[in-house]
């Protein structure tokens, strides 16, 4: 294993340390708890956000830490859930008065962890509305209970986050972060794993012209290995559950976010983004916004996410608002 590190077990603080130090004006480390925390003036009675999971799949959450979106972030260890005083601590920080929203993906320790401390807390007073978020498109509907939240957790932080410093009250913001998940999927696939840094291995084996179907962001296997097709091919693997879940008419708006998993250069994943918009658009929808690059990753695992918004005037006027992060930065 070649990485730019030196103890393993030091990756994550000097990651949350030197990401603080890069960005003074937007950010807080708080070394004590291992928590990033916003540094612009916050109205009273705003609703606080706050959100954590494994390590690895930057800049997921940290990087979203700031002005319009989150309040508060709780990075774990490489691929593991932060720990409930870190959540409580993030919290706390983020508690303007207004209560504070958990936007938790559906993996089991995040999932427990946050509850843990939203237990907690709730008996000290602080008003908590949990949010889960489960837009994994590769497990059909009949496992919907298994699937896990991916990039539809940038979508909802970002406009949950733009409702927030409207003044919107507690359980109106945490209604329309559920209204995106609702109106989002998500698909992986992977060209190949990625290295843990405390190991030194690959997560899994893949032999070359071969692909995983149906990857996350935890270093884990898809569903299925196929022989790697062309890049329209890909496309459409990716779209096939989306559109049909998401009920896709001619005429609708979407939103399209297409990352790459950290190793994926950005001449393929432009082009992949191409296939993907004709595919839309001879589809009859319409891609009205979008991002492409590295904003949920899977430590350098060569491959992407995409993700799909049914989009509405209101969660379009709310995804334009001005946001001032480390990784998203416009109209502020």
């Amino acid at each position: 294993m070649q990485k730019i590190m030196g103890d393993a077990s030091t990756v994550v603080p000097n990651y949350l340390r030197g990401l603080a130090a890069a960005h003074p004006d937007l950010i807080e480390y708080d070394s004590e708890h291992r928590i990033l925390v916003r540094r612009a003036p916050v109205a009273p009675g705003k609703v606080g956000l706050v959100s954590g999971g494994g390590s690895g799949c930057e800049p997921l959450h940290a990087g979203y830490v700031g002005l319009g979106m989150l309040d508060a972030a709780c990075p774990g260890e490489v691929f593991s859930s932060p720990v409930p005083n870190a959540i409580m601590a993030a919290t706390v920080r983020a508690d303007y008065g207004g209560g504070v929203l958990y936007i938790i993906k559906n993996f089991g320790g995040e999932v427990m962890n946050f509850g843990l401390a939203a237990e907690i807390l709730r008996r000290r007073g602080i008003r908590i509305e949990k949010v889960l978020v489960d837009d994994d498109a590769s497990f059909p509907p009949e496992l919907a209970a298994r699937r896990r939240g991916l990039g539809a957790t940038v979508l909802v932080e970002k406009i949950a986050g733009a409702a927030a410093e409207q003044g919107r009250p507690l359980d109106e913001v945490a209604a329309l972060a559920r209204r995106v998940v609702a109106r989002s999927r998500t698909f992986g696939v992977a060209l190949s794993p990625c290295t843990h840094p405390k190991t030194g291995l690959r997560t899994f084996d893949l032999p070359d012209g071969e692909y995983e179907v149906g990857v996350g962001i935890g270093g884990d296997r898809g569903h299925e290995r196929r022989p790697l097709p062309s890049v329209g091919e890909i496309a459409d693997v990716m779209l096939e559950r989306v559109t049909v879940e998401l009920g896709l008419q001619p005429g609708n708006r979407v939103l399209v976010l297409l990352s790459g998993l950290g190793s994926t250069p950005a001449i393929e994943l432009y082009g992949l983004f191409a296939a993907v918009r004709d595919r839309l658009v001879t589809h009859g929808a319409e891609p009205v916004r979008s991002l492409v690059g590295d904003y949920i990753t899977s430590l350098d695992s060569h491959g992407a996410l995409l993700t799909v918004l049914h989009a509405d005037d209101e969660l379009l006027d709310l995804w334009d608002r001005p946001v001032h992060t480390p990784t998203l930065r416009w109209g502020a």
